[in-house]
C-alpha cells in the first residue's frame, strides 16, 4: 500500500489541499463561515439543485433504458454480440466534450433533427440528459449484464416449476441477487452525472451548470478561489457519501452470490417475445448510440466543397486563427504518447493497489479502497488546477515537464485497473502461492511464475482501459496541458470555442479520430475479455 498511498497523497491529496487552503485560509486564519455564505447564496443554490435533480433524473433514464440491454447481452446468444458490446462501450471512454459534440451534431444548431425537422434541442435538459445516458449505458450493461450472466438460471426455473409466474420468479429469485449491482451500476451513474463537466459545458449553454462547470468558472474565469473552495468542499462530500454506500454494494456482490460460466447461461432467442425484446434493444442502440457517432463522422466528412476529407488534411497546418502554435494533428500523437505513459503509471500504481486489497481486512483497507475511487467523482478541474500551484518549486517543479499530463491522467486510470484486477486477484487460490514459498520460492518469484500468468489477461484488459479512460480525460488536462503539446479533448474544445465553419469540421475531425482509437481500443480489449473480468 505504500507506493499506492504516496502517488495519491503527493499528486491528489495535496492538490485538492492547497485549492480549500488557498480559498479559505487567509493570512494563516481559516475562514469557515465563507462555506454557509457560499451555499446561501442563490445562485449556487441554484447550481446545487440542478446538480442534484438531473443526476437523479439521468440515473432513473438510463437504468430504464439500459437494463433491458443488460439481459440482452447477459442471456441472448446472437451474432456480432461481442463486437455490439464493445461499441455500446466507445461512448464510456469518449471525453465528455467529444459526447458533447456528437449531441451538438445531432441536436444543435444545422444538426440533423434541425436540418429534417427544424428543431433543436441544444441548451435544454434533455440533451443532457440524453447525452448522459448515451455516456452511462455501457456501465449498467458492463455492471448489471456481467453478474446477469454469471447467475445459474436453474433457480428461476425451479420456481416456474413449483407455480411461479414467469414475473413472480423473476422478482423474488432474480431480482435479489441483481440487486447490488443494480445498487452499484446507479451509484456509478449518478457519480458520474453528478460531476458533468464537458457534457454539461456544451450542451447546457448559459443556463444550466452543474457543480463542476460552476467550480471550473469561478476557478478560471471569475479566479473567485474561496467560492470554487467551498464547491469542492460540498462535491467531495457528495462523492464520499456516495463511494461508501458504493463499497457496499460491491462487497454484497462479491460475498452474497454463487455464479456459475457465462457460457452455460446465453443461448438463442427463442419465441415471439424474446425476438421483440432483441429487437428492441437492437434498435436502442443504433437511435441512441450509432446514430450520435454516425452523425460525428458524417459532420467531419461534411466540407463546403461536398463530402470529403477536407477538414482532416487541414489538421495537418497551423492556420491563421492563432487556435494552435502546432498542427492540430499532432495532437493525435500527443495524446498516444501521454496515454501511454498514464497506461504504465496507472498499471503500477493500480497493481499494487489492488494487491493490497486483497487481504480483505479491516476498516484500514475498506478506506484504502474508497480512496482509490475518489478521483472518480472529486472535481478534475481543482486537481488540474492543484497541479499549477503545488508542483511549482523544486524538487517537484514539474509545470514544464510533459509528465505532469499523465499524472493527472493516471489519476483516473488507477479505479479501473483496480476495479478490473481485484475480483481476478481475489480468486487466485492462496495456497498455490504457499507451496511455491515452501519449494524455496522469492515473493518476486512466487508473483511472477503464480500470479502473473494467472491475471495476465485481466492485466490487459485493464491496461486497455486505463489507456482509452486516460485519452480522453479532460477536466484536468485543460489546465495543465502544454500550448504546443494539446492534447485531443483539450483541441477540440478550443476548436469549439472558435467560430466558424473550419474550426466546427476540424473538431468534428479530430473528434472522430479519437473515436475510432476509442474503438479499436475496446475490440482489442474485448478479445480478451471473460465475464469474470472486474467490475467494468
Amino acid at each position: 500500500m505504500a507506493l499506492p498511498l504516496a502517488f495519491f497523497a503527493l499528486f491528489f491529496a495535496w492538490p485538492v489541499a492547497a485549492i480549500v487552503g488557498r480559498g479559505l485560509r487567509v493570512d494563516g486564519v481559516w475562514h469557515l463561515g465563507r462555506i454557509g455564505e457560499v451555499i446561501t447564496e442563490p445562485d449556487i443554490g441554484h447550481v446545487l439543485w440542478f446538480t442534484t435533480w438531473q443526476a437523479l433524473a439521468s440515473t432513473a433514464l438510463t437504468l430504464l433504458i439500459a437494463l433491458p440491454g443488460a439481459y440482452v447481452f447477459a442471456r441472448f446468444d446472437f451474432p456480432g454480440r461481442h463486437l455490439l458490446r464493445a461499441v455500446v462501450t466507445v461512448p464510456f471512454v469518449l471525453p465528455t466534450v467529444v459526447v458533447g459534440t456528437a449531441f451538438l451534431a445531432l441536436l444543435g444548431r444545422g444538426g440533423l433533427l434541425d436540418e429534417l425537422w427544424g428543431v433543436r434541442l441544444d441548451t435544454t435538459v434533455w440533451a443532457i440528459l440524453l447525452a448522459h445516458v448515451f455516456f452511462n449505458y455501457a456501465v449498467v450493461v458492463r455492471t448489471v449484464g456481467g453478474l446477469w450472466a454469471q447467475l445459474d438460471p436453474r433457480q428461476e426455473e425451479a420456481a416456474r416449476v413449483l407455480g411461479a409466474s414467469r414475473f413472480a420468479a423473476w422478482r423474488t429469485v432474480t431480482l435479489p441477487a441483481l440487486g447490488p449491482a443494480v445498487a452499484a451500476a446507479a451509484l456509478m451513474v449518478f457519480l458520474f452525472t453528478f460531476t458533468s463537466f464537458g457534457v454539461v459545458q456544451i450542451l447546457g449553454g448559459p443556463t444550466f451548470s452543474t457543480l463542476e462547470v460552476e467550480i471550473y468558472r469561478q476557478t478560471a474565469e471569475l479566479l473567485d478561489l474561496p467560492t470554487a473552495a467551498v464547491l469542492t468542499i460540498v462535491q467531495f462530500a457528495a462523492v464520499g457519501a456516495v463511494l461508501a454506500v458504493h463499497a457496499w454494494t460491491v462487497r454484497r456482490r462479491e460475498s452474497a452470490l454463487k455464479l456459475v460460466d457465462p457460457a452455460q447461461t446465453a443461448r438463442r432467442p427463442r419465441g415471439a417475445g424474446q425476438w421483440t425484446l432483441l429487437a428492441g434493444v437492437l434498435a436502442v442502440i443504433a437511435v441512441l448510440i450509432l446514430l450520435p457517432l454516425g452523425v460525428l463522422v458524417a459532420r467531419s466528412l461534411d466540407t463546403p466543397d461536398g463530402y470529403g476529407f477536407g477538414y482532416f488534411r487541414s489538421l495537418q497546418s497551423v492556420g491563421e486563427g492563432g487556435t494552435f502554435l502546432v498542427p492540430p494533428l499532432e495532437a493525435v500523437w500527443n495524446s498516444v504518447q501521454y496515454a501511454l505513459a498514464a497506461t504504465g503509471i496507472a498499471l503500477v500504481i493500480g497493481g499494487l493497489a489492488a494487491a493490497a486489497l486483497t487481504r480483505r481486512g479491516g476498516r484500514l483497507v475498506r478506506g484504502f479502497d474508497a480512496l482509490l475511487m475518489l478521483p472518480l467523482g472529486v472535481s478534475a478541474v481543482t486537481v488540474g488546477f492543484g497541479f499549477l500551484i503545488t508542483l511549482d518549486r523544486p524538487p517537484l517543479d514539474l509545470r514544464t515537464s510533459w509528465i505532469l499530463v499523465p499524472l493527472a491522467q493516471a489519476l483516473v486510470g488507477v479505479p479501473f485497473v483496480v476495479r478490473t484486477m481485484l475480483p481476478v486477484l481475489r480468486a487466485v487460490d492462496g495456497r498455490l502461492r504457499e507451496a511455491a514459498a515452501v519449494l524455496g520460492a522469492s515473493p518476486l518469484r512466487v508473483w511472477r511464475e503464480v500470479d502473473l500468468p494467472l491475471v495476465r489477461r485481466a492485466l490487459l484488459i485493464a491496461a486497455g482501459f486505463a489507456f482509452a479512460v486516460s485519452l480522453g480525460e479532460f477536466g484536468a488536462t485543460v489546465f495543465i496541458a502544454r500550448p504546443d503539446r494539446p492534447t485531443l479533448p483539450v483541441a477540440v474544445a478550443r476548436l469549439l470555442g472558435r467560430a466558424g465553419d473550419l474550426n466546427y469540421g476540424q473538431a468534428m475531425a479530430l473528434s472522430t479520430i479519437l473515436m475510432v482509437v476509442c474503438a479499436v481500443s475496446l475490440l482489442l480489449l474485448e478479445r480478451f475479455r471473460t465475464d469474470r473480468t472486474g467490475e467494468f
